[in-house]
């Protein structure tokens, strides 16, 4: 939800997770090309301190499976 913490969506939640890339690494992965959105959004490096859980996903697809089967265990032993 790339406008969560724009709009103070954040306390609609009992946890955030943030999902991050590099700048390159995102603008070669998006469809359609980049527009200004960026621009209006809040820094990665702001997210990523008000998040509960945050993950740079710059590997493979293991490694993002496994950092949400974590971020799900942690979840399922708060609830």
């Amino acid at each position: 939800m790339p406008l969560l913490y724009e709009v103070g969506g954040e306390t609609r939640f009992d946890a955030v997770v943030v999902i991050t890339a590099p700048a390159d690494l995102r603008a070669e992965r998006r469809r359609p090309p980049a527009d200004a959105r960026d621009d209006r959004l809040l820094p990665d490096a702001e997210k990523v301190a008000r998040a509960d859980f945050a993950y740079v996903n710059d590997g493979s697809l293991a490694d993002l499976e496994a950092f949400v089967a974590q971020v799900v265990d942690e979840l399922r032993f708060v609830a």
